[in-house]
């Protein structure tokens, strides 16, 4: 009955991640067709059918695109603030349930805790997952660490944590001007050296998991995000690192 998580991708092509608790699973974001969804979630050896519940963290198309054609196919209800389902047109939803005011909220026996996050969208959330003993934090797609994300997600047992970036790469790679000071900015997206500057204050040493996600493929690289890392991610029991084409595969996360 221990919290689990898994990727079906993660990176600027498409995001989504499994939560799962006994019988019951969450899917946070889908930015795939519902054919890819479908291929990436056997692999995981899970079905759309199988899903309580889609929560999304905010309307940009790599997290939100393929959220209301899989809510409609499967009739599952769909976890968003006001401020992301204003801010797109993505028709008729079977179930909406609004966020209202990053409030907790629980789906079966799984606790939801939604956290604010200086990002460039309406009103973006990412989550804080708990469930008998056990805590998960999913934390991408941000350009600043503020107190406030610290306070949430500093004493996870597991996390998923954003290096979008190198700066020197993003500095030099092939964005225009405006998409560099966009990713680069305060409501972009973390860099490698901002991951490791949040680890290093809030310590690393309860994690059981720490996975690094959202990793772009033209503004960074393993290598660079592992070294960047190295120190503040030494003590960590187990440090993964998702990709685009097929994320992560399932783990466990045990109570404390």
């Amino acid at each position: 009955m221990s919290l689990r998580f898994a990727s079906l991708g993660s990176g600027s092509k498409g995001n989504g991640t499994l939560v799962a608790s006994g019988g019951h699973c969450l899917l946070v974001d889908c930015g795939f067709t519902i054919k890819e969804t479908e291929r990436r979630m056997a692999r995981l050896g899970v079905s759309p059918a199988d899903l309580s519940a889609i929560l999304v963290t905010h309307e940009h198309s790599d997290h939100l695109s393929g959220v209301a054609p899989l809510a409609r196919k499967y009739k599952l209800p769909v976890y968003l603030t006001p401020g992301t389902l204003r801010a797109r047109d993505i028709g008729v939803l079977p179930e909406v349930h609004l966020i209202e005011g990053h409030q907790p909220f629980a789906v079966a026996d799984i606790q939801v805790t939604p956290v604010a996050v200086p990002h460039d969208a309406r009103e973006a959330a990412q989550f804080v997952f708990r469930c008998r003993g056990s805590s998960l934090g999913l934390l991408t797609d941000l350009g600043t660490v503020t107190p406030h994300v610290e306070s949430h997600f500093g004493a996870c047992d597991a996390l998923v944590l954003e290096a979008n970036h190198d700066p020197r790469m993003l500095a030099q790679g092939p964005y225009p001007p405006s998409l560099k000071r966009r990713v680069g900015g305060a409501y972009g997206h973390l860099s490698n050296q901002q991951a490791a500057g949040f680890l290093e204050r809030v310590g690393a040493e309860q994690l059981q998991y720490l996975v690094v996600a959202h990793i772009s493929e033209k503004n960074n690289t393993l290598e660079l995000a592992r070294e960047a890392l190295a120190e503040a991610a030494d003590s960590v029991a187990n440090c993964l690192f998702a990709c685009q084409q097929r994320g992560f595969d399932w783990l466990q996360v045990e109570p404390d």
